[in-house]
């Protein structure tokens, strides 16, 4: 069981220390706010805002592979007008979110710059400030919009350039920022990177090196007193949801749009089946046949090239390459495939050397382009998707981004002092895109004033 503290507007003094000492504790830091909102058009356009609620989840590392995890979901109430959307408010309703709560406990906070001197107050905004100060690395999943409305609702307004925006965000964290979205796809190379998918897929696994005493990943959770069990929600988590079995029993036909999206336009009413338990079995039986197929051809080829194989040695061992492994970039879902775009895919296949066998054994194998899963957060018609609430939201980017760091790092405890994981280092996934979103302060662009003032007071106040 995932415990899932509730923060609200009457429990947010007493919370406030244990969560300032989570912050200052973690290896690194999860976040996650359900929903979506109005960007400038230097950003990327999007529909209208309806924020109700944050979550973090703090992972600090005990030992080799081992986290200790604590997760708070705030729940928030805008002190200004705002628009919401009649399916936003559907979806939250049917994943168990309470207007009620939020109108009568919720955390008030307001968007934009500061009014007057906040940060000697306990609320949100000197929060998020504590998150900056504690300089560690930030995880997100498709992580774009999350960052826009954290700057915009606690940090300052939103400046009107992306450039600025990415120099601003490369100065609040200095540990770097990660998208589990990017890694999923470009690293892991899973065939799916939703959130759900991708956190279902990285437990399976993990479960799996466990059970042939391979190094793998263990959370552990706090033990909380009695006199908090009032504010605590306990998430169920199992390896396999509970009709998993029955499903596949009655042999209920998957949503194709589900599988590789992670959302349907039926919602609740598709009669097909949204389970991502039978959706990740069906995704691994298609794998090993290809597979096996692959490698039946490749020796083959292979038998048949031997008399010439001095001919065109080079040239040859790209093609075995590429019989072995399919074509370059994130993989791609057969179900939901698109010939003209979906093959403009990224520019090289990350290496293999240095890798446990579990990621090469996902490297070979690529099935879905970054064009065929442009996955709708958690803002889309209702997704059927079990396991979908803020807190457990942010848990789950903090599970796929341990998992992603124990298999990328393997066996070497030494992580210098460059980036905390490379790869991804401030790369956030871009929808359609083979190539992610840089957080880099370039030579062209400058930070905006009022991140410096910010940033200043921070400091200053810190």
């Amino acid at each position: 069981r995932v415990p899932v503290v509730d923060v609200q507007s009457d429990n947010f003094t007493e919370l406030w220390p244990s969560m300032v000492l989570a912050l200052r504790t973690a290896t690194f830091v999860a976040v996650d706010t359900p929903g979506s909102m109005e960007l400038p058009q230097a950003f990327l356009a999007v529909p209208c805002e309806r924020f109700p609620c944050i979550a973090l989840c703090t992972l600090s590392l005990q030992s080799e592979n081992t986290y200790l995890c604590q997760i708070y979901n705030l729940t928030l109430l805008c002190t200004e007008d705002y628009i919401v959307e009649p399916q936003s408010v559907q979806f939250l309703v049917q994943h168990g979110f309470d207007f009620n709560k939020q109108y009568s406990q919720g955390i008030p906070y307001h968007k934009g710059n500061d009014k007057g001197n906040e940060n000697q107050s306990q609320s949100v905004r000197t929060f998020f400030l504590e998150l900056i100060r504690a300089k560690k690395p930030l995880i997100l999943h498709n992580g774009l919009i999350d960052l826009a409305f954290l700057y915009q609702c606690f940090y300052a307004h939103l400046p009107d350039s992306l450039g600025t925006f990415t120099a601003d965000l490369s100065e609040m964290f200095p540990a770097g920022i990660y998208d589990t979205k990017y890694a999923s796809e470009f690293e892991t190379r899973f065939v799916a990177s939703y959130l759900e998918y991708a956190y279902k897929k990285c437990k399976r696994e993990n479960c799996k090196l466990k059970d042939s005493s391979n190094q793998h990943v263990t959370v552990e959770f706090c033990s909380y007193p009695a006199n908090m069990s009032r504010y605590i929600d306990y998430r169920h988590c199992s390896l396999q949801e509970e009709n998993h079995n029955v499903e596949g029993g009655n042999k209920v036909p998957l949503c194709d749009k589900f599988s590789a999206y992670g959302w349907c336009p039926k919602g609740v009413t598709c009669p097909h089946s949204h389970n991502i338990d039978l959706i990740i079995d069906e995704d691994d039986r298609l794998w090993e046949e290809k597979r096996k197929k692959r490698k039946h051809k490749w020796k083959r080829r292979k038998n048949t090239e031997e008399p010439a194989k001095a001919i065109g040695q080079e040239s040859s061992g790209k093609e075995m390459e590429l019989a072995q492994n399919g074509e370059e970039g994130p993989p791609r879902k057969q179900s939901c495939y698109e010939p003209a775009s979906a093959t403009e895919l990224a520019e090289g296949t990350p290496s293999s050397e240095g890798r446990s066998l579990e990621e090469n054994s996902m490297d070979m194998e690529p099935e879905a382009s970054s064009d065929t899963k442009k996955e709708k957060k958690t803002h889309g018609p209702p997704s059927q998707g079990g396991t979908h609430r803020a807190g457990f939201d942010a848990f789950m980017t903090g599970y796929i981004m341990a998992y992603i760091w124990m298999l990328k790092k393997g066996k070497n405890t030494d992580t210098g002092t460059g980036p905390w994981l490379p790869d991804c280092h401030n790369k956030l996934y871009l929808s359609g895109k083979s190539v992610p979103l840089q957080i880099v302060k370039s030579l062209f662009s400058k930070s905006s004033k009022a991140h410096r003032q910010k940033m200043e007071l921070a400091w200053a106040s810190g």
